[in-house]
């Protein structure tokens, strides 16, 4: 699981039927002190996140097949909490 912060919305002309309806977005990584780590993902939203949102995104299939069943086709990464608040001790 990553933390990340929404960039935007992703706009497909043409994708795979399993991600009719669904919402995807861009995701930047975040390191521990809250700064860009990494490449960007592409995430479907099911946790009805905006742009500029805290995210937690899963990026592990199995997983994502736990959450939305097993015929979900090609998703990688999915958002699956909005993030309130980090504390580190």
């Amino acid at each position: 699981m990553k933390l990340c912060r929404v960039r935007g919305n992703v706009v497909a002309t043409i994708s795979h039927p399993t991600y009719a309806g669904r919402t995807l977005l861009l995701c930047q990584p975040l390191d521990f002190g809250l700064n860009p780590k990494g490449e960007q993902v592409i995430a479907v939203d099911h946790a009805q996140a905006g742009e500029g949102d805290l995210v937690l995104v899963l990026t592990e299939g199995n997983g994502v097949r736990q959450i939305l069943g097993p015929n979900t086709g090609p998703i990688r990464s999915i958002v699956v909490g909005i993030v309130d608040q980090v504390s580190i001790s």
